[in-house]
């Protein structure tokens, strides 16, 4: 139970950052025969599951390095990554009871939402900067995390529990100072915008004149 606990919240909470990285490694594990999947997972290991998902983890990989499409890349996989965590943490438990099956894909859901949503407040303040070299090295710790996670949750089960517990009481406390911090780095933007707009009013309003 230990084991099955761990491989849920590994594989939803990392679906939350890295979705087709998640699927693609779960794959690649199970078929190497370095990790055992359950019967409801056995897909994973298809030759063209793999393949689909190890595509689009290289297409997600090049959009989450370009700042500002990263966080619309976010925002479409909204629907997407929280979705799919919800139903590996589901199918990772196997054939079991239904109302503990149905638990596990609401704690899924919440895990890899909890996730998605600190990964997307957090690029979403970093790209009010300008400069792009703190969104290349959030990505890079996002694609390691995700990995390191992953093995964690496959190898050290206990400890990777503690560490999502762990992370769970942080994103509690972070997430409402990222919403706060984004809105007012949106806000300030907007007011330094409109006195530009205001200034291209008037220049537009003097030629007028002279004209």
């Amino acid at each position: 139970m230990l084991e099955a606990l761990s491989l849920a919240a590994g594989l939803s909470w990392a679906s939350g950052l890295r979705l087709y990285l998640t699927i693609f490694v779960a794959g690649v594990f199970e078929r190497m025969g370095l990790v055992h999947l359950p019967d409801t997972l056995a897909v994973l290991s298809s030759p063209w599951v793999i393949g689909v998902a190890a595509f689009l983890a290289v297409v997600e990989f090049l959009a989450d390095k370009i700042p500002a499409f990263d966080s619309l890349w976010d925002a479409v996989h909204t629907l997407i990554r929280i979705p799919a965590g919800a139903v590996l943490a589901a199918a990772s438990l196997g054939h079991a009871d239904p109302a503990l099956v149905t638990i596990a894909a609401l704690a899924g859901g919440t895990l890899a939402g909890a996730s998605h949503f600190a990964k997307a407040g957090t690029r979403a303040l970093i790209n009010l900067s300008p400069e792009p070299v703190s969104n290349w090295a959030a990505s890079a710790t996002e694609d390691v995390g995700a990995l390191g996670g992953l093995t964690l949750a496959f190898f050290v089960p206990l400890l990777f529990l503690v560490l999502v517990i762990a992370f769970l009481v942080f994103a509690g406390w972070a997430l409402p100072r990222l919403v706060r911090g984004v809105h007012g780095g949106v806000s300030r933007m907007a007011k330094h915008m409109v006195p530009s707009v205001d200034r291209f009013r008037h220049l537009d309003r003097l030629r007028s004149k002279h004209d």
